[in-house]
């Protein structure tokens, strides 16, 4: 790992595609030489942050040392196709338990599937200890697609978890099976008394939303502490969602989307069906939306009110304006660098932080002139 020289990109306000580039953007390349890192959690009191790479690899850097070997205690994953070690946060009360939960791709007898637990990070963030696994996608589908994978923690400390339909679209709509669904659990992996579906006993009690394909993005919204989401469509159909309680946000009755061979989605009924949830802003072509998050810091003025959203397939770092829930205008960063970006937070310096999901793969700063 190393560090290498800040690189200034400096391009001119223009349009291209109907989209405005950045005038004035600063690229920091900190770090480089990591296996496809999915995510990244910043540790309190300038503490440095923990970095995930997918072939099972969770890491400590700080500023000025270089990235760690890999920190031990973590569980086994099934680092196949899309799976591996995938999200890592840190708990709501983390300065005194000193706790982190981490999403992870788990093998079964012949499929795979999401699981989630927490474990306690040591002093000199070498060692996680007594960890322990509070869920496991049920049934286990997966062979190596649509894990979805991502964490989040509300004001209640309630935690979210983001799963994929394993490309099994109907599951999606199946309250018996955790497929294609959000979750919410206490800290602890218990099942919250007001869950949605918790007196059915047709529907998994852990159940919070359905209807998603493969939630790539979570966060919270810091202006109305609601539950964002971002999701890969199939061939376009890409969307943002509000998660609501209870809430069917349709795949695959309801897509914007197409099948890979151009043909129409089976099931699908189009765009708007009745029952189903909107999204509050979709690609018509799948930019393959990743990691997101919210900009509410003051260093710089000018990405106020703003979702920033990780691309995939189309290399480049979106970020959305808002105007409250709608969305004003949308921009697109680092295409010129044609790297995936898998990651992307806001650090408490007020820098916005991107994770590239390569063999190379690389953490860069990114600020304003």
């Amino acid at each position: 790992m190393r560090w290498i020289t800040p690189l200034l990109l400096a391009v001119g306000l223009a349009l291209v595609g109907g989209q405005a580039t950045a005038a004035g953007l600063r690229v920091t390349q900190l770090l480089a030489g990591m296996a496809h890192p999915w995510s990244l959690a910043f540790l309190p009191q300038d503490g440095g942050m923990l970095i995930t790479e997918r072939p099972g690899r969770l890491r400590y850097w700080q500023p000025g040392q270089p990235l760690s070997a890999p920190i031990a205690g973590v569980p086994k994953v099934y680092a196949h196709g899309q799976g591996g070690l995938f999200d890592v946060v840190l708990a709501p009360d983390f300065a005194q338990s000193r706790r982190i939960y981490l999403s992870y791709a788990e093998a079964g007898k012949d499929d795979a599937g999401t699981a989630v637990g927490y474990g306690r990070l040591s002093e000199n963030n070498q060692q996680l200890t007594d960890f322990k696994v509070i869920f496991r996608q049920q049934p286990k589908l997966s062979s190596g697609e649509h894990f979805g994978g991502r964490l989040a923690f509300d004001r209640q400390g309630f935690l979210f978890i983001s799963l994929g339909e394993n490309n099994r679209r109907p599951t999606a709509q199946d309250l018996t099976k955790h497929q294609g669904k959000i979750i919410r659990l206490t800290a602890d992996g218990e099942i919250p008394p007001d869950n949605p579906f918790v007196h059915d006993e047709n529907a998994c009690p852990a159940i919070w939303s359905l209807g998603h394909r493969n939630p790539q993005g979570l966060a919270l919204n810091p202006w109305t502490n609601a539950l964002w989401e971002n999701e890969h469509g199939p061939q376009g159909g890409d969307e943002v969602n509000i998660i609501a309680k209870g809430a069917n946000f349709g795949w695959p009755i309801a897509t914007y989307g197409i099948n890979y061979s151009g043909l129409k989605i089976p099931e699908a009924r189009g765009g708007v069906v009745a029952g189903t949830v909107q999204p509050v802003w979709y690609w018509q072509k799948s930019p393959a939306v990743s990691g997101m998050a919210f900009y509410n810091a003051d260093r710089f003025p000018q990405w106020k009110n703003s979702l920033f959203i990780g691309a995939l397939k189309q290399q480049a770092l979106i970020r959305l304006t808002l105007e409250g829930d709608k969305v004003a205008s949308e921009q697109r960063l680092l295409e010129d660098r044609h790297e995936r970006i898998r990651d992307v937070r806001v650090g408490p310096d007020g820098f916005v932080y991107v994770l590239t999901d390569e063999g190379n793969g690389k953490l860069l700063r990114l600020g304003l002139e």
